[in-house]
Order: structure tokens, then C-alpha cells, then sequence
């Protein structure tokens, strides 16, 4: 995939307010800890991770979505009349239907002829978007677009430290870890053709996408029945595996996104990748070659916001010049499926 007349206009984002600390959230953990003599500190040793943030209890994800988009277009000073996409793409939803996006568009106002819709895929929506608005750019059919997510870890979270806590065993704290590093934000990305504000800087270069859907049952979240004739929340990922298999799926991807790009690795001055943990960004980054000062990383004190956690983590590093004018930003996702997809970006 190739683009010429798309730019990344503006980023909006919402930072949840709670933060829950990896101390706070062994000290849950304490009956589970010492029936597996586990010490204390082993959470953050693990991920890497010291904190992650949760809205308060009952918070609409289209409340976080529309906040962040409405940040996204007083930035660009962009007015809502003018967006021709709106995609909302975060795994966390509010309805089977209609599409969270349409409640998103209301508290934005837009509407009219606008596209508006929602696309999931797991970490990956947000790239996901950015492409189907994109290719919309690209063929003259709109002149901007608007990318929006909102993820919230605490329900979930709350589920499997009951079930961790009922069980109390060795599997079930193996299989819900990864459960425990989500985080929660709000993110809106506005991609334009240009002729808003004569955009030169972040113009999407191009990307490519890869896939490997025989490892789709290593990271499973969902609602299944309880046994009791309800149904509830759960979450259970084999770390090991989908680190392994993602690193595999990643190297091959970054081998068919240098040409594609028409860069060489030394040529990458910054990488943004998806936010996982200490042991995915070292294992990602030596594989493929990347010094780790060119990363920038967010999951130490976010956590991973699941489809907020790459875009947000290049917001931020915008917003605070890390991310120059004429840097050439490679941004690495790798999401449960497993898919991966990677964006060249001159900033």
C-alpha cells in the first residue's frame, strides 16, 4: 500500500482519571499470592508495567471517543461538516448494534453524507481505520476523515481477579497476567489530503499488512456462559505463545514493509509500536534489528490500551517533539489473530 496525498492532521486523546497502581492490584492478589507463595512486586517485574488508568465504573466509551475527537478537530480547526469518515474502532463497544461510531457522530455532529461506522480487529483497529479512511482520501472520495477508540480495562479486570482469586491456581493467574497490565484512554486520529491547512508534515508514506489466523484461539476475550444460566466476561492469553508467534509474524511483516516504504532500517529515525510490556518491546525490537533509543513507550505508566495504546503513545510523542519534522516513523502493530500491520510515516 502506497499514498501520496494523505497527512495525519491532528491526534486527540483522553487519559482515564484512576490510576491503579501494579501495587494496589497484588494487594487483591494477597490470598492468591501466598496459596502459590508468590512475592510481592512480581506484576510489574513481569510487564514492565508500574500503573495503568481505569475510567470511573459505568463510563460510556463513546463519552472518551467523542472527547478525543473533539480535541482532534479544534487542533486542525477542522469543522465537523467537513469530515467524510468516521470510524470508531476500539474492542470495547456499547451495543451489538447500532455501531458505537453512530453514537460518537451524534456527539460530534456529524453526519449528512459522512461514512460512519465501526471496524474491529482486536489492538489493530485503529491502523485498521486509519487505512479504510485512507484509501477514502486517496481515491478523491473525501477530504477528511476521523479515526476514533476508546478502551476500558476495569470491568474485566475486576471479573478475573474474582475468578483468580476463586481458583487460586497456577493456570488461571498464567492465563489472566496479560488481563492485568489493561489500561484505559481515549484516542481520535484526523487524517486529511492536505488542503485544509497545506499540510506537508505526516503524510502517510504507505504500509502493509500480514496475518497469520491460525494462532486466532491464543488471546480470547468474550462473554460465555457461567454455568449458572448467565453470562459473563472473560479473558485468557497464552503470553508465551502470542509474544513468540507475534515476534515470527512481525519480522516477516518488517521485511515486506521496508521496500514497501522504500526505507532501509538504519533509515528509520523513530518506531511507535503497540504496547504490550518490557519482554514484547525487547523481543520485537532485537528482532528486527532496532536500537531501543528509538523507541518511545508508554506501557510503564499506561499500560496496554488494547487499539488506543499505538496511536496515543504517538500523540504523546508528538506532543512532546520527540517525534521531529522529517523523522521517517515506523509504526509496528501486532494484534491477537494474529494480525500485524505496519505504517511509514514522514513526520
Amino acid at each position: 500500500m502506497k499514498y501520496s496525498k494523505v497527512h495525519i492532521e491532528s491526534f486527540g486523546y483522553e487519559l482515564a482519571p484512576v490510576v491503579v497502581t501494579s501495587t494496589e492490584l497484588e494487594a487483591r492478589l494477597e490470598p492468591l499470592y501466598k496459596a502459590l507463595h508468590f512475592a510481592p512486586g512480581q506484576l510489574q517485574v513481569l510487564t514492565g508495567i508500574r500503573e495503568r488508568r481505569w475510567w470511573e465504573p459505568g463510563y460510556p466509551v463513546s463519552r472518551g471517543a467523542t472527547a478525543a475527537g473533539k480535541k482532534a478537530l479544534a487542533a486542525a480547526n477542522i469543522s465537523p461538516k467537513d469530515i467524510g469518515a468516521l470510524v470508531y474502532a476500539g474492542v470495547c463497544r456499547e451495543r451489538f448494534e447500532p455501531a458505537t461510531a453512530c453514537r460518537v457522530a451524534a456527539g460530534l455532529k456529524i453526519g449528512g453524507n459522512a461514512a460512519v461506522f465501526d471496524v474491529s480487529n482486536a489492538c489493530l483497529g485503529v491502523i485498521n481505520g486509519i487505512l479504510e479512511v485512507a484509501n477514502r482520501i486517496e481515491l478523491g472520495q473525501i477530504r477528511a476523515g476521523l479515526v476514533v477508540s476508546c478502551e476500558s480495562a476495569r470491568d474485566i479486570n475486576d471479573i478475573m481477579i474474582e475468578k483468580m482469586l476463586a481458583d487460586r491456581s497456577m493456570e488461571t493467574f498464567t492465563s489472566s497476567l496479560a488481563t492485568l497490565t489493561g489500561g484505559s484512554g481515549a484516542v481520535a486520529v484526523l487524517l486529511t489530503d492536505g488542503s485544509f491547512s497545506g499540510a506537508t508534515r505526516r503524510r502517510l508514506r504507505g504500509g502493509i499488512t500480514m496475518a497469520a489466523p491460525e494462532h486466532h484461539g491464543l488471546c480470547l476475550w468474550g462473554v460465555a456462559p457461567d454455568g449458572h444460566g448467565k453470562f459473563i466476561q472473560s479473558m485468557s492469553t497464552d503470553a508465551v505463545s502470542v509474544m513468540n508467534y507475534g515476534v515470527e509474524l512481525g519480522e516477516k511483516t518488517w521485511a515486506a514493509f521496508l521496500p514497501e516504504v522504500g526505507w532501509t532500517t538504519a533509515e528509520v529515525d523513530r518506531v511507535v509500536c503497540h504496547q504490550v510490556g518490557s519482554a514484547h518491546q525487547a523481543a520485537i525490537l532485537k528482532t528486527l534489528g532496532i536500537p531501543q533509543d528509538k523507541d518511545f513507550t508508554t506501557f510503564e505508566y499506561l499500560g496496554n490500551i488494547g487499539t488506543v495504546s499505538l496511536p496515543l503513545t504517538a500523540a504523546l510523542a508528538d506532543e512532546r517533539d520527540i517525534l521531529a519534522p522529517g523523522d521517517k516513523v515506523a509504526m509496528l502493530g501486532i494484534g491477537s489473530g494474529l494480525n500485524c500491520m505496519m505504517l511509514g510515516v514522514d513526520w
